[in-house]
């Protein structure tokens, strides 16, 4: 039998024991454990385990137990399973459309291993991109950073989402939702980085006088435009270009390497390992 990969996420408030109480429960399932990461910042616990099972057995009631022991220790716990071929994802969006539009495009020709179940914007500017795609969109504006989290928790439940892709997505996310999908954010950043962080990337860039600007699509960790980098693509500034044309050339390769990134990650070729991503 080909060995089964499963994910597990565990999320909440610090304590002691966590970790040994969800490991020896893989261990009386016969799974062995393939990969272990944890952290706790201002008192949020957050672990990502990963195990693997040569033995079949029942998934359903394998996750309906990791999730009463949850409960019973008053942690969230999601679980990802490997063997689910076709991927739903979500994408989050603000108001720069090009980025969106390189993924419906995909999506409707069929083209991801997967399928776009919502679209989440911070503002309504890209509502009418989804609504001609026949994709659910809704709005997330609150500018509490919990309230918007925990939005964006039930949303992504509700569809049961298995990627998230930042298209262009300008808020920063916390802990409290990235630890939930380890490996599994996708954002673009406009700049190779890690040169010039933050939103303005193109405006640094073309202050500094830079020879090569290029776009970054990276997994997204707690820590900002520092995760793992997929895929990186840039092209030559020459003394014609302006801001505005940098800008423009950037978006076009921002779109681009973010569709390429994706398409990667559903295809199961992207490996991440010492925070560097392997292509498999």
């Amino acid at each position: 039998m080909k060995k089964i990969r499963i994910g597990i996420t565990v999320v909440g408030k610090d304590r002691e024991g966590i970790v040994a109480t969800f490991t020896y429960f893989i261990f009386q399932k016969h799974g062995n454990i393939e990969k272990v990461n944890q952290n706790v910042i201002k008192g949020l616990f957050g672990m990502h385990l990963e195990a693997s099972f040569s033995k079949e057995f029942d998934f359903k009631e394998f996750d309906r137990q990791l999730k009463d022991l949850g409960k019973k220790l008053d942690m969230e716990v999601s679980v990802y399973h490997e063997i689910n071929l076709h991927k739903n994802i979500a994408v989050f969006v603000t108001r720069e459309p090009h980025c969106l539009v390189a993924l419906l495009d995909a999506n409707a020709k069929k083209h991801l291993k997967g399928q776009i179940n919502i679209i989440v914007g911070t503002e309504k500017t890209l509502e009418s991109f989804a609504k001609k795609a026949g994709v659910p969109f809704v709005l997330v504006d609150d500018k509490d950073q919990q309230k918007a989290e925990d939005r964006l928790i039930e949303i992504t439940k509700q569809y049961d989402i298995d990627l998230v892709v930042l298209a262009r997505y300008m808020r920063i996310m916390t802990p409290n939702f990235v630890w939930r999908y380890p490996h599994r954010i996708i954002n673009i950043h406009p700049s190779l980085l890690p040169a010039f962080p933050g939103a303005f990337a193109y405006e640094q860039a073309f202050e500094r006088g830079t020879k090569i600007v290029g776009v970054t699509a990276h997994y997204v960790t707690e820590e900002l435009d520092q995760g793992p980098i997929i895929f990186q693509d840039s092209f030559r500034v020459d003394s014609a270009d302006t801001l505005e044309s940098i800008r423009q050339k950037g978006q076009r390769l921002e779109a681009e390497t973010l569709l390429k990134a994706v398409k990667m990650h559903l295809d199961g070729k992207l490996e991440v390992g010492w925070r560097k991503v392997h292509s498999k």
